[in-house]
């Protein structure tokens, strides 16, 4: 039975549309901490000495990580980065959290890659007729997640954002996946799914009847596909993927 034409495409966000590769943890909070520091320093505001002040975000932010591995749930990371800030006496308008925020996340955007011809992918599937949006797992707060797109001059193209830091589930929870296709306005099976995760992102779309695609990563390149789902190396295939998927559905 031939596939239901797509209409819609959501896009997993970490290594599918954005590649961060081996991530040395300990070595990006390190340089996320002296930024955020400096920033309030600067400000003459009571941050104290540094090693306390990597000290208690540190380890507010592995309770916080555990917490989230035990009832599968994000958490904002802005709204941790404000209680450790106000239990300091840190007083900042909304846009200073913001930019504080955009300071940890920082040394992450940095090794951040995007594929070289992303912008014309999307334009070509805008220009199909297709909505895109976003699905992601992630605890980096929305304001820094936009920023990091729109500097890549990527945001427009999504119309529905749906980061799992703003919900009490996350995937492979199916309703997070309803939330999306509510928002993004189109039936699951009208909906591609395209992700490098195959329990979270492929297993997960197709069990609620989307369609999905898996981008083949070092992680995922071995792995079996459920029956109907599609593999690509690359997100530049999806115009031509989508056209045959969509010419056989006639």
């Amino acid at each position: 039975m031939p596939a239901e034409r797509i209409k819609a495409v959501l896009f997993d966000l970490g290594e599918t549309l954005l590649s961060f590769g081996k991530v040395h943890v300990a070595r990006l909070f390190g340089q996320g901490a002296r930024l955020s520091y400096e920033y309030l320093e600067s400000r003459h505001l009571p941050v104290g000495g540094f090693r306390w002040y990597c000290w208690q975000n540190l380890v507010r932010l592995r309770i916080w990580r555990w917490l989230s591995s035990l009832t599968r749930r994000d958490f904002d990371a802005l709204t941790l980065i404000k209680k450790v800030g106000e239990k300091r006496g840190l007083e900042l308008e909304p846009d200073q959290w913001n930019h504080l925020a955009w300071l940890w996340y920082e040394p992450l955007r940095k090794i951040a890659k995007a594929e070289p011809n992303i912008a014309e992918t999307l334009t070509a599937l805008k220009q199909s007729g297709l909505k895109l949006g976003i699905v992601s797992n992630t605890f980096v707060n929305r304001y820094c997640l936009d920023k990091h797109l729109e500097q890549l001059g990527i945001l427009e193209f999504f119309s529905v954002r749906v980061y799992s830091c703003e919900f009490d589930f996350r995937k492979p929870d199916p309703r997070i996946f309803k939330v999306a296709a509510e928002r993004i306005g189109e039936a699951f099976e009208n909906i591609l799914f395209v992700g490098d995760h195959i329990k979270n992102d492929v297993e997960a779309a197709t069990t609620i009847g989307m369609q999905a695609a898996l981008i083949a990563k070092s992680a995922s390149i071995a792995q079996k596909i459920p029956k109907g789902a599609w593999r690509i190396n690359q997100l530049a295939e999806l115009p031509s993927l989508i056209g045959k998927i969509n010419a056989a559905s006639l």
